[in-house]
């Protein structure tokens, strides 16, 4: 069966996008300004990031094969320049393996569009939806896709994207860029190969194995921006337990593993958007990246450390966050389809998420030896990010409406 376009789904999902990029728009003019930034490199993030919510857009909304192909490639090469921006040696070296990485995603991916094409020449999903693919064709084309979405184990070229990218670049990357990814494969999967339930399953434990592998690494990191970097790449894999639950399973079951996905698709968005930008606030004011100096942190600021505790209840999955009704959603979808392997997996990945949360808690209630310089940031960019972390709380108060918007499977 084709995957929907331009449908609720569809609109949902380019809503998201003009929020979180006009969102890190704003919240990048104070930023930069801020964290004095080079002036002519700065000018320069706002109209990638324009170009990068038109091909969001474009893939969210086409129909075609061709063209959602090209719109993620156009997404891809929009997240390398704006994590070149810095000029930094770390972003400079960051940047080279993300395109490296995502060159090589695309040429897995170029092949297989290809073949479709010799094979059926209307690439609308509508069209192929009547093509048989070979278990070939999908164990490629879903490699190249994992590795533009970060999947476990293609995943090592976005901690350190993160780590040297400027925060409005991070927060884009994070909430938006990897989804498109993610979009793309949901769509491949639903077109030309419901019934590979084998694949499916392997999906499901590699992202059983990004949960948490992500979560430990998330756990054991020093630097700040590092731990919201490691459990991006655990999020992930709560998205790729929608592939063994949507495939195989009774309709009941499906449906719900369909909305509980989509909808933590938009609630990690909004609540990864604000934690990062709430992160570029706390190392702004201290002038520094490490946890140890997050010491005095929650006394000299209270608002960012707000944000990082709204934002980490949504992606913990605590109520009554989006993030709290989509894992609940994807438990029941489990307990359904009788994969009871994921209910543990789910609930492991929560307290390990857990403790690198109340790890970083803990840092910053920590009364400093002597007293330390720390700048105050300005109040604007924690506001931005409180909206959006308030955003992210109202998904789970809205999820109705939300759901409805969704749908069932195709």
């Amino acid at each position: 069966m084709p995957f929907p376009h331009a449908d609720g789904l569809s609109l949902l999902l380019m809503a998201l996008t003009t929020l979180v990029v006009g969102a890190s728009a704003l919240h990048g003019v104070r930023y930069l300004q801020a964290s004095d930034a080079p002036r002519r490199r700065s000018l320069l993030l706002w109209p990638l990031l324009a170009l990068l919510w038109l091909a969001l857009c474009t893939l969210f909304a086409s129909g075609h094969m061709v063209v959602q192909y090209l719109a993620l490639e156009v997404t891809a090469l929009c997240a390398v320049a704006l994590m070149l921006l810095p000029g930094s040696p770390a972003s400079q070296e960051a940047g080279r393996r993300y395109l490296l990485c995502t060159l090589s995603g695309s040429l897995l991916l170029l092949p297989s569009v290809a073949w479709l094409a010799s094979q059926q020449p209307d690439l609308s999903l509508v069209a192929l939806a009547e093509v048989e693919v070979a278990p070939w064709w999908l164990a490629v084309t879903s490699a190249g896709l994992l590795i533009k979405m970060a999947g476990f184990p293609l995943h090592g070229w976005l901690p350190p994207a993160h780590a040297a990218a400027w925060v409005p670049v991070s927060t884009v990357h994070a909430a938006l860029v990897i989804k498109a990814a993610f979009f793309m494969a949901v769509s491949v999967w639903t077109t030309l190969a419901p019934a590979a339930l084998s694949g499916a399953q392997l999906i499901g434990w590699l992202g059983s194995l990004a949960i948490i592998w992500g979560s430990l690494l998330a756990w054991r990191q020093t630097e700040l921006k590092g731990v919201v970097a490691y459990s991006t790449v655990a999020q992930v894999g709560y998205l790729l337990l929608l592939f063994p639950l949507l495939f195989g399973t009774a309709e009941a079951a499906a449906t719900l593993a369909w909305q509980s996905a989509w909808l933590l698709v938009i609630s990690h968005a909004l609540a990864k958007a604000a934690m990062f930008m709430a992160v570029g606030s706390l190392v702004l004011a201290m002038g520094r990246g490490d946890l140890a100096g997050l010491s005095g942190v929650g006394q000299r600021l209270p608002l960012s450390l707000l944000v990082f505790g709204l934002a980490a209840v949504s992606l913990l999955g605590l109520p009554p966050s989006g993030g709290f009704t989509a894992k609940w959603m994807l438990l029941h979808a489990a307990i359904l389809a009788q994969q009871w392997q994921w209910v543990v997996v789910v609930a492991v990945g929560t307290l390990l998420g857990a403790a690198y949360v109340f790890r970083v808690f803990r840092y910053c209630f920590v009364v400093p030896e002597q007293e330390q310089t720390m700048r105050v940031p300005p109040v604007s960019l924690d506001i931005i990010a409180l909206l959006l972390a308030l955003a992210a709380m109202g998904a789970g108060l809205a999820a109705a409406p939300l759901v409805s918007l969704i749908g069932g499977p195709p």
